[in-house]
């Protein structure tokens, strides 16, 4: 174990490494690669193209920008990767927009003349695929996980169930408008909520006004990706000074909340047990906040 050094090039994976007891080894992280606190120490494998500053409509024209030109949407500092000489790198082949993908890191590790890493790419959409990524990193660096995993299922299963149960929609970019697919319809299902959009296991989609009204669902939650609370409130609240949005039910009974996407929501490792929990105290509205989330007080 000693000889392990791992660079993790996703802040999910970093914490699954960290979940494994194996924090120790990481000798490199992504940008983005923020919890536990001390991995902000290491030296940084990645850097964004665009500027990630500014409000989601301005970001999300810089990456569309971007991916129009057919340019990726991040940069992998090669000559830090390799001065590092790991034996594992964690990446994920899930999307584009997210992080460093697959191909970038094995382009950059191609004509390498030190023994070349091992590479395990991460692609969960479900739960089930979360836990099973977690149980074969293990497996790569030799940690057991039974024990981990199942420690995790039982969070997230048999939480109570509010009654009624509410419909949720939960937001995952607001300008343009994007409602949270991959796990996290599974994830209201858990904490007793009924999702009115993204499929199970289906990535995010976009999202019309239209749709968002005709649904009209008696709890909204913004969880943008890569935003963190304070971010999140103050672009949530810059969107429900819209007259439009006071329409909705949501909004006149004051069931509209701001979560920490980036920290929890959006990163399919061992906080999404964390996350429906989360979701479960939002949904049970036994109280105004908590850590990682927080109501937004009618105007």
């Amino acid at each position: 174990m000693s000889a392990l050094r791992i660079v993790s090039l996703l802040p999910s994976a970093t914490e699954m490494v960290a979940v494994l007891g194996l924090e120790s080894c990481l000798v490199g992280r992504s940008h983005e690669c923020d919890f536990p606190a001390a991995v902000v120490d290491l030296p940084v494998c990645t850097a964004p193209k665009f500027d990630p500053h500014g409000d989601s409509l301005t970001i999300h024209q810089r990456v569309e920008d971007l991916l129009i030109g057919a340019l990726s949407v991040y940069r992998l500092e090669t000559e830090t990767l390799r001065a590092l000489r790991p034996t594992h790198i964690l990446t994920q082949a899930q999307c584009e927009v997210c992080a460093v993908s697959l191909n970038d890191v094995e382009a950059a590790i191609a004509d390498w003349s030190v023994p070349a890493p091992q590479v395990i790419s991460l692609q969960p959409t479900v739960l089930s695929e979360v836990w099973a990524d977690l149980e074969r990193v293990g497996a790569a660096l030799g940690v057991p996980t039974a024990a981990i995993v199942a420690g995790l299922q039982e969070q997230v299963q048999h939480l109570p169930r509010p009654q009624p149960q509410p419909t949720v929609a939960c937001i995952e970019w607001i300008a343009p408008l994007m409602a949270a697919g991959n796990w996290i319809p599974e994830m209201v299902e858990l904490a007793g909520g009924i999702p009115v959009f993204g499929e199970v296991g289906k990535h995010s989609a976009w999202l019309t006004w239209a749709e968002l009204a005709a649904a009209d669902p008696d709890v909204v939650v913004f969880m943008p990706c890569g935003f963190d609370l304070p971010r999140t409130l103050a672009e949530a609240q810059t969107a429900l000074a819209d007259p439009a949005w006071q329409s909705l039910r949501a909004v006149q009974t004051g069931r509209v909340y701001a979560t920490d996407g980036n920290a929890y929501f959006n990163r399919p490792g061992p906080r999404l047990a964390d996350s429906t929990r989360i979701l479960g105290e939002i949904l049970h509205q036994k109280q105004t906040q908590g850590p990682g989330w927080q109501a937004i007080q009618p105007t």
